[in-house]
């Protein structure tokens, strides 16, 4: 999810874009985490976003905004709870994926406090429970008020539930007069089952994991369904104390169990980075077995006064550290292998298995990938998982990152059942029967039936309404395959005719399940909204194969208009001619996709069933990227050879923020060829065709400050 470009190639205004971008994707993927209790990305995308978000702040520190997620912890509090403002922050911790980023760890914090590398320095190394955060407020040993994290600075009040929560004790013997417990709510593997059992029974909703299950449970408005819930508690730190509870960081945590509070049996001292990796390593060896989720391990500073000095940034303390686990694996049993059929398609093999969890998510499927992963091999033959195929009846292992599908990694032929036979890919369709062919060079097995296949003209549809394509409320993936099942949408085009066929639409809309007046008037008008559309949603929106959100930007940046492109493509000749070279020597257009964009326009069907869509719309320009009055914006520009001052990809950048269009080949059309040293047969060509030749200078020199 995070950027393709190097951070080291891009340009301040390349960096604001993506800094802007990035600050609204986490803030979002917060609210869904902290908010809703229902994240929409996977904590691995999560990541990414948060790392690339630091790599390019630390590259343009000059850029950093003042709501930069470096800035920020968890959401604010949702609102139908009271608003607790935490004495102590509640902080998040940093994260390492890696060996070297625990030893760079020590090291930094060596540094800090100016300690030899042989200097004795301890931390304690416990498990990062996969829970909601809770901070406990105790005054006088009366439990007062249960806050969540929210934010960091404000959380919500959720008092009354944390008090039906059996592990939380509302009075304390002994502790001091203030004291504010922090630890995890969470729900272990077996409590998770049974009620989702129990929601099943009542036709109630059934929750996806532990954690979700855990957040939604605490943060119930009525408290007696809290109380209905397995939750349990870990404690972990403190926030606000009157008394300090012990001179370290263990000391501390074994304070807080004899006040009886559960904390990790697993919290080990750990003296290095060596001790440290050797613990982790347990337990993650314990980790299917423990009866709860984890998703890593947190080493912290032991000596409290060591702390003190190392203090905080803005939202992490240096004392302290996460190391992430890396993708989960689990056996079982593999019971049927099935083929779906894709939008462009490809038979696509999906392992149907006995469900497991894995990481707190009950997985019942798998991608298979392709029928040479199945076999054992990759596409040029070679073995892979050591040549063994994988057979209905296996015993496999799936492997699983965040929330990305899970895959089947490994095959266990000690159990394989004695009458396993080896799988049979199909050569036809099994939706329309039609031959299913393997192109030279693809690793992929693809229908011909085109639209004819009804799988094909299903899923082409759930893209043509999908969210970065026409967008239209009310028409999801479940409503497309309602509708083509019932022949009222077949092909684009009857999405934008279908209240005109049936009158108002509105009677036999409503009276369907799921569907009222409401409902019905709504999605037609919806409909109407989407009659006009930007150029590179449409392209996206057709679903043509190797052409993504970023190539359909990219062209309708190029053609701006759809008759432009349209026009391009319908005349365009695989291999040949200058439309052909004007469409492959546009920066990012390989011969791949446009030979896919020039076949699709060339068929009859296909381009029938475009051109019956676009009647009903109103397709608007591509605006030029960057100011329209610069002194190359709407010109064509070829850079060849070597750049001395900004490397290539600064400068398309900079070329394309100032409207220009940046092409990888030379041709007629070609306004201007920036050539550096070591330019060759692009500047000859250009020298051929007489046009115009600039070295980097030169280019500098016309775009000046523009």
């Amino acid at each position: 999810m995070a950027g393709d470009t190097p951070v080291e190639a891009l340009t301040d205004e390349q960096a604001r874009v993506e800094l802007d971008r990035l600050a609204r994707e986490i803030a979002a993927a917060d609210r869904a985490y902290h908010q809703r209790d229902a994240p929409e990305i996977s904590d691995a995308d999560y990541d990414a976003l948060k790392r690339r978000n630091a790599a390019i702040e630390a590259r343009f520190p000059h850029l950093v905004r003042p709501d930069s997620p470096s800035r920020t912890v968890g959401a604010a509090p949702a609102e139908g709870f009271a608003k607790v403002t935490h004495a102590v922050r509640m902080l998040s911790l940093g994260n390492a994926f890696e060996v070297v980023e625990i030893t760079e760890f020590d090291a930094r914090i060596r540094r800090y406090l100016g300690l030899v590398a042989d200097s004795p320095l301890t931390y304690t190394a416990e498990p990062k429970i996969d829970g909601l955060s809770l901070s406990l407020r105790y005054e006088g040993g009366a439990l007062v008020q249960a806050a969540t994290r929210g934010d960091g600075e404000t959380g919500e009040n959720v008092t009354a539930n944390a008090r039906t929560i059996n592990e939380i004790p509302t009075r304390l013997d002994g502790a001091p007069d203030i004291l504010e417990v922090r630890g995890e709510v969470y729900m272990a593997h077996d409590d998770f089952a049974a009620l989702n059992d129990r929601q099943a029974a009542r036709g109630d909703k059934t929750f996806a994991n532990p954690r979700n299950a855990a957040a939604g449970s605490l943060r119930q408005l009525d408290p007696a369904i809290t109380r209905e819930r397995p939750l349990r508690f870990f404690a972990y730190g403190w926030g606000e104390l009157s008394d300090a509870l012990a001179e370290t960081q263990k000391g501390a945590i074994d304070r807080l169990g004899k006040l009886g509070f559960p904390t990790n049996p697993l919290t080990a001292l750990c003296d290095g980075p060596d001790e440290m990796l050797a613990h982790y390593a347990e337990i993650e060896e314990q980790r299917a077995t423990l009866g709860y989720d984890i998703d890593g391990v947190v080493y912290k500073v032991n000596d409290l006064a060591l702390q003190a000095r190392l203090g905080f940034r803005s939202t992490t303390p240096r004392w302290a550290i996460a190391h992430k686990f890396p993708a989960e694996l689990a056996w079982t049993r593999l019971e049927k292998i099935e083929i779906q059929v894709g939008r462009t398609g490809a038979l696509s093999p999906v392992a149907r298995l006995h469900p497991v969890t894995v990481g707190g998510v009950v997985v019942s499927n798998a991608t298979l990938h392709n029928e040479d992963y199945i076999a054992g091999c990759d596409a040029k033959g070679n073995p892979i998982r050591d040549g063994k195929d994988i057979r209905e009846g296996d015993w496999v292992q799936v492997y699983r990152a965040g929330d990305v599908i899970p895959k089947v990694a490994d095959v266990d032929l000690s159990k394989r059942p004695a009458d396993a036979q080896p799988f049979e890919f199909p050569n036809a369709c099994p939706e329309c029967g039609s031959e299913a062919i393997r192109e030279e060079g693809d690793a992929v097995r693809r229908c011909t039936g085109g639209l004819i296949c009804p799988a094909q003209a299903v899923e082409k549809l759930k893209h043509f309404v999908s969210r970065a394509a026409f967008d239209i409320e009310g028409l999801g993936a479940k409503q497309v395959e309602q509708f083509y099942r019932d022949g009222w949408i077949r092909e684009p085009a009857d999405i934008f005719t279908l209240q005109e066929r049936f009158g108002s639409g509105m009677q036999q809309l409503k009276n369907r399940e799921g569907w009222g007046e409401k409902s019905a008037k709504n999605l037609f008008q919806a409909i109407e909204e989407r009659r006009k559309i930007p150029l590179d949603r449409l392209i996206f929106a057709l679903g043509i194969r190797h052409v993504g959100e970023s190539a359909a930007n990219l062209l309708a940046r190029f053609y701006v208009s759809w008759e432009n492109f349209r026009n391009a493509t319908s005349n365009a000749t695989v291999g040949e001619g200058p439309e052909w070279e004007r469409l492959t020597g546009i920066d990012g257009v390989g011969p791949v996709m446009a030979t896919s964009l020039v076949t699709t326009f060339h068929q009859k069907a296909e381009r029938e069933v475009i051109d019956r869509l676009v009647q009903h719309l109103t397709i608007e320009k591509a605006a030029p990227r960057g100011a329209v009055d610069s002194p190359v914006a709407g010109k064509t520009v070829v850079f060849t050879g070597s750049l001395e001052k900004m490397t290539r990809a600064e400068a398309k950048a900079r070329a394309e923020a100032l409207g220009a269009k940046v092409s990888g080949s030379v041709s007629a059309k070609t306004d201007l060829v920036v050539a550096g040293p070591g330019a060759g047969s692009k500047a000859r060509q250009a020298e051929k065709l007489g046009v115009e030749i600039i070295d980097e200078e030169g280019w500098l020199g016309l775009i000046g400050d523009a």
